[in-house]
C-alpha cells in the first residue's frame, strides 16, 4: 500500500531478474485513460527497462476495469505469455457501483491466475478520488504500473526456477 513511507516505484531493497527470457501480456482498461494510460507506461517502460523485448510484450485495451479479468483470460487462450498484467483505475463515486466492480476484478484475476497456473497481475487502483489515482500513477506515491511490472517479472521468474 502506498503510504508517506512506501513508494509503489522503489525497488532499491530488492532484486529483479532479468526479464529477458519471458513474455507479457498488458491487459489496460480504456476507463479513467488519464490515469490508466500513466499505468500503461510505467509498466511498459519497467519491463523493457528490465530486459523485457518489445516484441515480447502484448498490449490489449478494455473498455473498463470489470473487463480485465475477460482480457486477461483471452491473452491466455490466445497468447503464450509468462505473466499477464491488469491495468486498471476504480475511483469510489456517489454509489456502491465501486464497491461490487473492486471485488469483482478482484476475484476474477485471481480466478484467471488459478485457472491458468498463471501470473496474473492486480494493477488496479481503487482509491477514493482522482488525487490519489494520480499520486500512485506518476505522482508521489510511485506508479503502480511499475509495481505490477515489477511483480509480473518477479512471478514470471518464480514459475520458471520452480519448472526448472
Amino acid at each position: 500500500m502506498a503510504t508517506q513511507l512506501k513508494n509503489l516505484s522503489d525497488f532499491s531493497n530488492t532484486t529483479i531478474p532479468n526479464a529477458g527470457a519471458y513474455r507479457f501480456g498488458i491487459v489496460v482498461a480504456e476507463w479513467n485513460a488519464k490515469i490508466t494510460g500513466a499505468l500503461y507506461e510505467g509498466a511498459y517502460k519497467s519491463l523493457v527497462e528490465n530486459g523485457a523485448l518489445e516484441e515480447n510484450i502484448f498490449t490489449h485495451a478494455v473498455p473498463g476495469s470489470f473487463e480485465l479479468t475477460t482480457g486477461a483470460d483471452l491473452i491466455l487462450q490466445h497468447k503464450k505469455v509468462d505473466a499477464v498484467i491488469c491495468l486498471g483505475c476504480v475511483i469510489q463515486g456517489e454509489t456502491r457501483h465501486f464497491d461490487f466492480i473492486c471485488a469483482a476484478v478482484a476475484n476474477g484475476v485471481t480466478n484467471v491466475a488459478v485457472k491458468y497456473v498463471k501470473p496474473v497481475i492486480f494493477g488496479v487502483l481503487t482509491t477514493d478520488n482522482e488525487q490519489q489515482a494520480i499520486d500512485r500513477a506518476g505522482g508521489k506515491h510511485g506508479n503502480k504500473g511499475v509495481e505490477a511490472a515489477v511483480t509480473a517479472i518477479k512471478m514470471a521468474d518464480l514459475a520458471h526456477q520452480l519448472q526448472n
